[in-house]
């Protein structure tokens, strides 16, 4: 049985920082905003085995996408007072910064590019550019010298100082902020490439752990996290055992499209068998991605400004957003 927002979030309705929706309630606060996506559209931003319908964006994103061009509308407003106060009307806007989180084959990049797109329809908010923090990972050749491949996607695979400079560059408004490149081809952070990122008006983060606090200094001396520059954050929840069972579905989805690609990392596993197949993906699943699950990521659903629930079909079923 699938548990429900309030049962893993623990909530008591007196104490919790949260208010709860069920996807009726939550599909209620569109209003009268328009679908401005085309079923074409939807289906062009769906992850591999992530799939989305027109009515998970009626009924779950055009709600977000409303609340948060109105977050962003405020947010813009308290910037130019801000300048007012400090007599700096000719500082540089400061993009808005979202953070997408949440487990492998959980769907954040589905969810990140559908909230891409439908903000890139308000009138406020027409330059929007989205990051994975896959491009922030330490090479391949740097994990197997420290002994990390097997903790690729832990906090410690990532070259955190330099996610850091990316976000303080992009808030302090610079221009053409360059980001690294990943291939989930070959499996790794692709070497001279970059994008770059200019001025936006939304940034989306996407990313595992883009939530976790760094350790906590005995000194008191000041040390950022990654989520102390985002805006609003989302957290994208579902059960542990719905989680395995897409991680293996995608897995085996994939020995039929990338792995047969013999530049792909993972091109050894393409000709297994399929039962071969079922026991790699669920030995991965196990070693490596629910300890991170459980030790790393799920531990940082708190902080999220809003939690996003789904069930067995990827249907997201309730809706949890921090009050203020």
């Amino acid at each position: 049985m699938t548990d429900t927002l309030a049962q893993v979030i623990g909530e008591d309705a007196s104490l919790s920082p949260y208010r709860t929706f069920s996807r009726e309630e939550w599909a209620g606060l569109r209003a009268d905003q328009p679908l401005t996506l085309s079923g074409d559209e939807v289906m062009a931003l769906q992850s591999l085995n992530d799939p989305i319908s027109l009515d998970e964006v009626i009924a779950i994103y055009l709600p977000l996408s409303r609340l948060l061009a109105l977050y962003v509308a405020a947010t813009q407003g308290l910037f130019r007072a801000t300048q007012r106060f400090l007599l700096a009307e000719n500082e540089v806007k400061s993009p808005y910064i979202i953070g997408v989180a949440g487990s492998v084959a959980v769907g954040k990049s589905t969810t990140a590019r559908v909230l891409k797109a439908l903000l890139a329809r308000w009138p406020n908010t027409p330059k929007v550019d989205l990051i994975t923090t896959d491009g922030f990972l330490l090479p391949n050749a740097e994990l197997s010298r420290l002994g990390l491949m097997e903790r690729k996607g832990f906090p410690e695979s990532y070259d955190t100082g330099k996610l850091l400079r990316f976000l303080k560059a992009i808030k302090s408004g610079q221009r053409e902020v360059a980001a690294p490149v990943y291939s989930h081809l070959v499996y790794d952070v692709v070497p001279g490439e970059e994008v770059r990122i200019d001025r936006p008006d939304i940034l989306i983060v996407e990313g595992l752990n883009v939530l976790q606090p760094a350790r906590m200094p005995r000194d008191g001396k000041a040390i950022p996290f990654v989520s102390d520059f985002f805006d609003f954050s989302i957290y994208l929840d579902a059960d542990e055992d719905d989680l395995n069972r897409w991680y293996v579905d995608r897995f085996l989805r994939l020995r039929q499209t990338a792995f047969r690609d013999p530049r792909s990392y993972f091109h050894q596993y393409a000709d297994i068998d399929h039962d071969a197949a079922i026991a790699t993906a669920d030995g991965l699943w196990s070693r490596i991605n629910l300890v991170n699950l459980r030790d790393n990521i799920l531990p940082t659903r708190q902080r999220a400004s809003l939690i996003l629930r789904k069930g067995p079909s990827h249907r997201i079923e309730e809706v949890a957003l921090r009050r203020l």
